[in-house]
């Protein structure tokens, strides 16, 4: 439906939102100022108590299971401080000055608690602050059991009036994920303050009734920094699906632990303030009718709060259901913190605050007037929370039956429901996204697993996230398959089937239902994650099985005494164990087909590493060439960065200023190119050193950066041709019998894809794009002019390899294969190539 029909039926809406004053009010806001605006960013009980879920079990509850009552003190430490945080500057809050008042306010209420809920990668406190009335022990004890309840046996809890009127709303309120998006948590500091010590009637009796979760600062490292991302280069705000940094694990577990019935991410920054809910395609394994009504009203809702500030510069917020084309701001993937909340029962939303204050508007703009942007900005935080607040408690009854509900059809079974035209002002075909879920997943074990360690993996992620996993006790028989005692189970019929579902299916081809997308499209833990998982449309469960807490082990050593082991190379964690051996100084060998060989002498090393790595050795055949400990020179992605380490290699960063300053090649054995280095920024010294490199080394290139090298550098005979920048998603690939190629997985990854022509006689082809149309899942369209799009990379060499024409090897890959930590079963794809390129 058009932007003009969204906007006849507002009125409606509002009218349907607007049904009593908000119980938290918030302060009145100060004179407005004038500002012209800024572009938008694109970044994103009964007497027995239920069983706990297996993910909680597995985390201790770390943040969820405390039954110790509240007010819980918590003694914060308390950081230097640190005149060099950047958001000083702007008049709000440095990192160092939020633990003592965090402290400060536990001392003078008994309705806050502070809890730590992780550390970030640089090791500060990520603080978990609480408001709610003091509850007893056997308070807490009541509301945890309840809101087990509600995901265990939703249908007992539907049927329940103590938990329908006695059960506090939880709402969780995510902070400044982008570090250099400060506002947020300044603005949740002064709800905090208000709510802990405000004697209005209204808000004690709010807190009587609902729990309110703040992180206060999701990414303390990027808040100090002035940057988006972590400390480690990752955005968190992409990250969901993986979990790779330790900030989004520690929020992952506070949506498994507190289960909100509403949830908000505060960001910045679009002009005007933009309120999810967001554009289609919607996530096509949401039970969309349960998020879609309170979603939009809610945001119309917030809406009328920003306004109400009568500043000119919120005057016209945006909602991207209403106001946006499809696409320019999508509900699709899970890498987002409100996506994935949705899949834990959140109705969430997205909150970009009007005015900007970080990249050069920070270098640039006077320090007075960024800290007057950074006042309205404060201001529009506080107003989209109060707002929130409100609606929650005026609406309890029914978000509560909504999460009930979401849990009960993913228990049951039930098809999602076909919602009409009109369900919300301005619903109509082009949101409609529905899947059909499986019966079960199957993740076998035995002979028919392609890799035991990556399956372990696949089943400890899956548990981590919440997703119910059963381990079959005995063999058994499932549509037409045979499967031995150890395999793993994923009965589709569980609460969190939708999170399932997003993880294990392998997504779909949108790029014909919109013409843009925010960001990926395309992701497949069972296609991308190395393991053989197996999907069972329907029939009978009849599998006599126990829940899984942790998967088992998978190391060992499969080969008689004296006798030369061998591992294959199928997954990164063999790749870990393989340079483990060698950081230990150890002997090996690699066989034509890329196998490792340990000697027999070093058999007590092997079965550590099999123990630590859950690596299996088995015995070794044939010859085998002397592999070394290998050293990278990397201009590469943080994603690549973090890849490449863990799986052991020494890695050591470099650019073309390193290179012009004198870089020590002696001790390096390949240069991996991808970002961050072109050869034609090289001074003719740094040049004549590099090519002295290439005569001995490898090279492993990827990307449009890489192609270019290549090309500049003279190394391999082959034309790169750039498909759609924007093309992303899972394809499908053939594998060649080369060194690269040989035993990689079917399904590869691509953002911005390549492909290679016109190769010269010594290059070989290790992958190719599928024929047909090879993608999968994702959003891959042709260009306006007819160029870049997926029919034309069919059956094109995706990766190549290679002898230099400076005589040593390389290796192209038109791929992403370590895009963003995900698509791990990709990575031995790229181990092999390291070793074969910087084995000369």
């Amino acid at each position: 439906m058009s932007r003009s029909a969204r906007t006849v039926f507002l009125a409606l809406m509002l009218s349907l939102s607007a049904v009593a004053a908000p119980a938290y009010a918030a302060p009145p806001p100060t004179a407005p100022h004038r500002d012209p605006g800024n572009g938008p960013e694109r970044n994103e009980v009964a007497a027995t108590d239920p069983p706990m879920s297996v993910a909680r079990a597995a985390a201790g509850e770390n943040v969820a299971g405390d039954h110790s009552g509240y007010p819980r003190k918590t003694k914060l430490r308390v950081y230097p401080e640190n005149t060099a945080d950047k958001s000083i500057k702007l008049g709000l809050a440095p990192y160092h000055a939020i633990a003592p008042k965090l402290n400060a306010l536990q001392a003078r209420s008994d309705r806050i608690s502070v809890e730590i809920a992780g550390q970030s990668g640089l090791g500060r406190d990520l603080y978990l602050v609480t408001l709610t009335a003091p509850e007893s022990r056997s308070e807490t004890r009541r509301q945890d059991a309840w809101r087990s309840l509600i995901e265990n046996d939703p249908a007992r809890a539907a049927r329940d009036p103590f938990l329908r009127h006695g059960y506090k709303a939880p709402v969780w309120i995510n902070n400044n994920i982008h570090g250099n998006e400060w506002e947020g948590t300044d603005g949740a500091l002064r709800v905090i303050e208000k709510l802990a010590t405000s004697n209005d009637p209204k808000t004690v009796e709010l807190l009587k009734r609902n729990r309110f979760y703040f992180n206060v600062t999701a990414n303390p490292d990027g808040r100090v920094a002035g940057t988006r991302q972590t400390s480690q280069g990752f955005d968190p705000n992409r990250d969901f699906v993986t979990a790779s940094q330790p900030e989004v694990r520690a929020m992952r577990g506070i949506a498994i632990g507190k289960q909100p019935l509403m949830m908000l991410d505060e960001h910045g920054y679009v002009a005007n303030t933009l309120i999810e809910p967001t554009t289609p395609p919607h996530g096509q394994n949401y039970d969309f009718d349960l998020y879609i009504k309170h979603g939009y009203a809610n945001g119309l809702g917030m809406e009328q709060a920003v306004k109400a500030l009568g500043r000119p510069e919120t005057a016209k917020p945006e909602i991207p259901f209403r106001d946006y084309d499809p696409g320019s701001w999508d509900g699709w993937a899970p890498i987002y913190t409100a996506q994935y909340a949705m899949y834990h029962g959140a109705v969430s939303f997205t909150i970009e605050i009007p005015m900007r204050v970080n990249n050069a508007d920070y270098e640039t703009q006077p320090v007075a007037e960024l800290q007057r942007r950074a006042v309205i900005n404060t201001e529009v935080v506080e107003a989209t929370i109060g707002s929130t607040l409100g609606y929650v408690d005026r609406n309890r009854g029914e978000l509560i039956a909504n999460q009930i509900e979401m849990f009960r059809r993913g228990t049951a079974g039930e098809a999602q429901r076909e919602i009409p035209d009109g369900f919300v002002p301005g619903f109509g075909p082009e949101d409609r996204y529905r899947t059909e879920f499986p019966r079960a997943y199957v993740i076998p074990a035995g002979a028919d697993q392609r890799s035991a360690v990556a399956a372990s993996r696949l089943v400890d992620h899956l548990v981590a996230n919440d997703v119910r996993v059963r381990q079959a006790d005995r063999p058994f028989s499932l549509a037409g398959r045979r499967y031995p005692a150890g395999s793993y189970l994923v009965d589709m019929h569980q609460p969190k089937r939708g999170l399932a579902n997003v993880m294990l299916e392998q997504g779909s081809d949108i790029s014909a239902k919109v013409p843009v997308m925010y960001d990926i499209s395309g992701w497949s833990h069972r296609l991308l994650w190395g393991a053989s998982v197996d999907i069972v449309k329907q029939g009978r469960l009849d599998v006599r099985a126990h829940d899984v807490v942790a998967a088992s082990p998978t190391g060992g050593v499969d080969a008689a005494p004296g006798r030369d082991l061998a591992l294959k190379l199928v997954d990164a964690t063999d790749v870990s164990a393989v340079n483990d051996l060698l950081n230990r100084g150890l002997a090996l060998g690699r066989t034509d087909d890329g196998t490792i060989v340990v000697p027999a002498s070093a058999r007590p090393a092997a079965a550590e590493v099999a123990d630590r790595y859950g690596v299996r050795f088995t015995e070794a055949h044939g010859t085998a060439t002397p592999l070394s400990r290998k050293t990278i020179a990397a201009a590469v992605g943080a994603d690549e960065l973090k890849a490449l380490r863990d799986m052991g290699f020494d890695v050591r960063p470099v650019s073309a200023a390193m290179l012009n300053a004198g870089f020590d090649w002696s001790r390096v054995d390949l240069l991996f190119v991808s970002s961050g280095l072109r050869y034609t920024d090289l001074t003719p010294a740094a040049k004549d050193a590099l090519r002295a490199f290439l005569a001995r080394g490898g090279v492993v290139t990827r990307g449009a950066t890489g192609a270019r090298f290549n090309t500049d550098a003279g190394l391999l005979e082959a034309r790169p041709v750039a498909g759609w920048e924007d093309g992303n998603g899972v394809v499908s690939v053939v594998n060649g019998t080369g060194p690269v190629g040989a035993g990689a997985l079917p399904d590869s990854f691509v953002y911005g894809p390549f492909w290679f022509t016109d190769l010269g006689s010594s290059v070989t082809v290790e992958q190719r794009y599928a024929s047909g149309n090879p993608l999968v899942a994702g959003h891959w369209r042709t260009r306006d002019d007819g160029t870049g799009g997926p029919l034309e990379a069919a059956g094109q060499a995706a990766v190549v390899s290679g002898t230099t024409g400076l005589g040593g090897r390389a290796v192209l890959f038109g791929t992403e294969p370590l895009f963003r930590d995900h698509p791990k079963g990709l990575y031995s794809q790229v181990a092999k190539a390291v070793y074969w390129a910087a084995s000369k």
